[in-house]
Order: C-alpha cells, then sequence, then structure tokens
C-alpha cells in the first residue's frame, strides 16, 4: 500500500470535510444559477398556462436547501467511495461525477420529462450544466482526498 493511501486511511474525514466546505459553496452557487438562469425563465415559459409555477418563497428556499444537501452528500459520499474502490485519479473522479449525475440529475429530469413538466429545450440547458457541477464536485473530493488528507 502506498504512502498516500495509508495517509489518506489515518486521516480520510479531514479530506470529506475539506471537500465538503468547497462542495457546499460549489454546488449552491452552481444550483442557483442554474435555476435562476435558466430553469425558472424557461419553465415559467413552457407551463406559463399553469397557475404559480416556479414560485420563490420561503418553503421553496428550504427544499431547495434540503435538495442541495442532499446532493452534496450524495456526490461527496459517492464519489469518495468509488474513488477508494477504483482508484484516485482525474478520470475516476469524472466517471464518478458522470454516475452521480446519472443517478440524480438524470432519473430528475427524465420523470420530469416524462410526466411532461419539462422541455427537451430545458433538458438540453439543464442537464449538461448539471453535469458540469457533479464531475467538478467529484474532482473537488478527488484533490481533497489526495491533497489535503496528506497535508501534515
Amino acid at each position: 500500500m502506498t504512502t498516500a493511501r495509508l495517509a489518506r486511511r489515518a486521516d480520510p474525514l479531514r479530506g470529506l470535510l475539506v471537500a465538503a466546505a468547497i462542495n457546499l459553496v460549489w454546488i449552491n452557487a452552481s444550483e442557483v444559477a442554474r435555476y435562476f438562469g435558466l430553469v425558472m425563465p424557461m419553465m415559467r415559459a413552457a407551463l406559463s398556462e399553469a397557475p404559480n409555477v416556479a414560485p420563490m418563497n420561503l418553503p421553496v428556499f428550504l427544499v431547495w436547501g434540503l435538495w442541495d444537501t442532499i446532493v452534496q452528500a450524495a456526490v461527496i459520499g459517492f464519489t469518495w467511495l468509488l474513488l477508494e474502490k477504483i482508484g484516485y485519479g482525474v478520470r475516476n473522479a469524472l466517471a464518478a461525477g458522470a454516475m452521480v449525475w446519472a443517478a440524480v440529475f438524470g432519473v430528475l429530469w427524465l420523470g420530469v420529462f416524462n410526466m411532461n413538466l419539462a422541455t427537451p429545450k430545458i433538458l438540453l440547458a439543464a442537464l449538461p450544466w448539471a453535469l458540469v457541477e457533479m464531475c467538478i464536485a467529484s474532482l473537488v473530493v478527488n484533490w481533497s482526498m489526495t491533497r489535503v488528507a496528506d497535508a501534515p
């Protein structure tokens, strides 16, 4: 077992906490920008005949906060598990990010689209952005577990 791998095993919590702190900011910023910049205006335009589409109020913000927390836990936890199993590295982190993206966002938007609550245009805007978001979050996990956990 390599020294770096031993160091990761000795203090993985430090790396995970750093990943969580960075991804807390990254995922929240990305989700807010995607929602306000793309999804909300497109949903309101596509579903203009439905009352109160994509409202902005405290209960909605609280649900978005819960969503962001779940997404963050999923990407950090699953990426860490996958990288521990298959090995750390950029390629593996990107693969982990793509897998988390398919499981979380792919399923979400497929369901929303299947219920006729999203247009192909919305999917083509939201899904690539979410893929980039998850891949960057996974790269943060890879970096934090290989650099921060190894630091003295």
